[in-house]
């Protein structure tokens, strides 16, 4: 990562993850941080939102904030037209290589709770036996057998273990089966198998592309390992203070936290804002 380029507009989009970036603990997003975002966008750069939510998941947060621009959602599987509700693009992961990245990973750590998120615009999030939701809050999950998981259409899976940290969970799973799926840890309890070679990375470069901005013109905020990829990406990464420790050692500034405004102490100083 380079530091931001000279003369003119510092950068010409901005980057922010959501759940623990851009939401407070409450799930809003406070008047100084839309003001800031509003102030960066009136001085000629564009606001991307890059999550880790599936289109479905995020839709009623955007709804909330009032975002209607492109997202990148679901990892990078997903560029979606928030304003339109429509999916620009979208990838899946193949259900047969999915059962046996389970089968590997379960060799190794014994029984795993599995969630797994159906593809589409809409598609659902079928939690199996003893999965804990710990995304956001009111989120939908529908409840079914282990043999109902992988019966449609997957655009990944959670799975979460009993005694294993998410980091040791998710240094296990990419162990055993890393040749076969993308594994990332995008929060408490969050634990995710993604088609290879995905991540907000790639879902990033695919609407970047189409916002007519390159990497080198990218500031980006975040907080999980699951952002990683995406500041390497960017010309410019910023941790939130409480970021996970592996994103804390790769970024370019560590700021205040969700709570404490964090995004906007940094757009109204690199874009010299109020």
């Amino acid at each position: 990562m380079s530091t931001a380029p000279g003369g003119g507009l510092p950068y010409r989009l901005v980057a922010t993850d959501l759940d623990g970036t851009l939401l407070t603990s409450a799930e809003t997003v406070t008047e100084r941080t839309r003001t800031a975002l509003a102030g960066a966008v009136a001085a000629g750069a564009q606001h991307i939102i890059v999550t880790g939510r599936s289109a479905a998941w995020a839709r009623p947060v955007f709804d909330q904030i009032g975002y209607a621009g492109i997202a990148v959602c679901g990892q990078g599987a997903q560029v979606y037209d928030a304003g339109a509700h429509r999916l620009l693009t979208s990838l899946t992961l193949d259900r047969r290589v999915a059962a046996l990245a389970l089968a590997k990973i379960e060799a190794e750590t014994g029984t795993l709770a599995v969630a797994a998120n159906q593809d589409g615009l809409d598609g659902q999030v079928l939690a199996g036996p003893g999965f804990r939701l710990q995304i956001g809050t009111e989120l939908p999950v529908v409840r079914v057998a282990a043999d109902e998981l992988l019966t449609g259409p997957l655009a990944k899976l959670y799975i979460q273990h009993p005694t294993l940290s998410d980091d040791e969970l998710a240094d296990a799973a990419l162990r055993v089966a890393g040749d076969l799926v993308g594994v990332v840890m995008a929060g408490p309890g969050v634990v995710e198998l993604l088609p290879p070679g995905l991540s907000k990375a790639t879902g990033l470069a695919v609407a970047a592309l189409r916002l007519g901005v390159k990497r080198t013109e990218t500031i980006a905020f975040g907080d999980m390992p699951n952002d990683l990829p995406m500041f390497a990406w960017a010309a410019y990464g910023v941790a939130m203070a409480g970021a996970h420790e592996q994103l804390r050692a790769v970024a370019d500034e560590v700021t205040a936290g969700n709570d404490e405004d964090g995004v906007a102490l940094v757009l109204e100083r690199v874009f010299r804002l109020g």
